[in-house]
């Protein structure tokens, strides 16, 4: 579904991302850990077209999408969520939705945008809130409307950053249920995480970048014992078989 062929991103002298070459298959959950400063926000924003590779290539459903613009990679079916979320504040919940319906298909109805917006507020329990203005919700129902403005897109591919970020034991078990719904669909999820403990239950495939390079491809389990990752991030109480609690 996405591929990066030895890319790599360049800002002036630094290297951001350095030569990585991955592949993400449909309908698959991948954790991207890694220390901060180890080019998880540049390599999104080079997939998402914000900041285009320097050299190498990243393919999206078949397509090389290395030079396209950001609003018509995300038209295509690569869409993201951000660490800060930013809701239009003065709509409500329904129309912040709508809006994702109307960009993303090219919709004219705003009558049809918002019965597609309806469904997908149910199907993150914010149906109760939909007439609600966004800039009075909650931590939690605004990471929940920040989700449902990517869900409104159809995408086939999802970052999600740090989308757990501030949330309670209770919240985050309800959050990684929706994440779990969404891959049911065949959509490919990466999930920007430093919850190891989220990593480990809701990843297939963990992906570790270290100052912009590949460290570790794997499964959780072997990432967790991998001494590279080990040393770079994970710290030595996972060498001597520390629970995942980072």
């Amino acid at each position: 579904m996405l591929e990066l062929n030895s890319v790599t991103r360049r800002f002036g002298g630094l290297t951001a991302v350095d030569d990585v070459s991955v592949r993400f298959e449909p309908g698959t959950i991948v954790g991207l850990i890694g220390p901060n400063g180890a080019g998880k926000t540049t390599l999104v924003n080079v997939v998402t077209g914000v900041t285009p590779a320097t050299t190498g290539h990243v393919i999206f459903d078949g397509e090389d999408i290395t030079r396209r613009k950001s609003y018509e990679i995300a038209r295509r079916g690569v869409a993201r969520t951000y660490q800060v979320v930013q809701p239009y504040r003065d709509l409500d919940v329904l129309d912040n939705v709508a809006a994702s319906v109307l960009f993303a298909h090219g919709e004219r109805s705003i009558r049809r945008a918002r019965a597609k917006a309806g469904e997908v507020l149910e199907s993150v329990k914010l149906n109760d809130f939909a007439h609600q203005t966004a800039s009075t919700l909650t931590l939690v129902m605004r990471k929940r409307l920040e989700l449902a403005k990517v869900i409104a897109m159809d995408p086939k591919v999802v970052f999600l950053d740090e989308v757990n970020a501030g949330l309670n034991s209770t919240e985050i078990d309800e959050a990684l249920e929706m994440i779990r719904a969404l891959a049911a669909r065949d959509l490919t999820i990466i999930l920007i995480e430093h919850l190891m403990k989220v990593v480990v239950g809701v990843c297939s495939r963990v992906v570790v970048l270290q100052e912009g390079r590949l460290i570790a491809d794997d499964t959780p389990q072997n990432v967790m014992q991998d001494q590279n990752v080990i040393g770079a991030y994970l710290g030595k109480k996972y060498a001597v078989g520390g629970k995942a609690s980072k």
